[in-house]
């Protein structure tokens, strides 16, 4: 989706567009910028498999490209990358989804290099995002203050984002959609994680999804949703909800819905026909200066 900014949008929300080759906006005590890359080189590949410790990746890893979310003020950063998120898939260690084209996966890569499928090939991941607090150090050496590593302490709640609301009523300052890493299941599906994020004057709003297909057998999305409003620049809140729904496609196709993958491209409009297996909302609220 390309977006058209108005300068005279920016004027009037106070924002300003990131400037020295970096995409981004600035806004209300946050900056928000995201970077994508090509996917990494077979020599970094390597690399992330030996710090992962697995011989097995996604086809397609954007390792450099990112979304970050920063308030300036208290430091306080959210950012999405591929690293952390392999790293989660590798923690939560799914059983294989078994599927009659197993045997064909065998050699997915070479016929020389076999290999057994006694991992979680959809690389599903239950990444919700990463975190961090960024300590002026400078300035806790002047105050004599010592270096800490501080969490972001998520509550949890029952307030839910209300997506309709966020219908474009007013203007979009920036949009991004970067893609994280993909992988085509040796032609039999997909495993996909992305993150979109649209800024606007009130709000900044984003979406990580993990969307799987393994065709004739099984769908999957994993999704988090945050929504900071510009209320308070010092202590803003940001709300976070997390949705995970999952369905055979024999469950689907008992219920009357079209057991053809072909009809499964898209997961926005399928999203509903999937079962709920996990709801959860957080509240952030984040912390003043360090």
């Amino acid at each position: 989706m390309e977006v058209e900014v108005d300068d005279n949008d920016l004027k009037a929300a106070g924002a300003e567009l990131l400037t020295e080759g970096r995409r981004g906006i600035r806004i209300h005590g946050w900056e928000v910028h995201s970077r994508n890359c090509s996917i990494l080189t077979s020599s970094t590949l390597e690399l992330w498999g030996e710090k992962l410790q697995t011989s097995h990746l996604p086809e397609m890893i954007f390792g450099d490209s990112c979304l970050v979310l920063k308030h300036i003020k208290s430091g306080t950063k959210i950012h999405f990358n591929a690293f952390d998120a392999l790293l989660g898939w590798k923690q939560e260690a799914l059983p294989p989804v078994e599927v009659p084209a197993a045997e064909k996966w065998k050699f997915r890569s070479k016929p020389s290099q076999q290999v057994i499928l006694d991992y979680d090939y959809t690389f599903t991941t239950p990444y919700r995002g990463s975190e961090t607090i960024e300590i002026d150090a400078t300035k806790h050496e002047r105050e004599g203050v010592s270096e800490e590593t501080y969490n972001l302490q998520w509550e949890d709640c029952k307030e839910k984002i209300d997506v309709a609301t966020l219908a474009p009523k007013e203007p979009i300052l920036f949009y991004d959609e970067v893609i994280l890493y993909e992988d085509e299941l040796a032609d039999n599906g997909v495993s996909l994680l992305t993150v979109k994020v649209r800024v606007m004057p009130s709000s900044w709003f984003l979406l990580l999804r993990f969307w799987l297909r393994v065709d004739g057998v099984l769908m999957r999305i994993r999704d988090t949703r945050m929504h900071c409003i510009f209320g308070d620049n010092a202590n803003p809140t940001i709300l976070r909800e997390s949705c995970w729904r999952e369905s055979t496609f024999q469950s689907l196709s008992a219920k009357g819905y079209p057991s053809d993958s072909a009809a499964y491209a898209d997961p926005s409009t399928i999203n509903e026909r999937l079962p709920i297996v996990m709801h959860k909302s957080e509240v952030l609220k984040v912390p003043g200066n360090f």
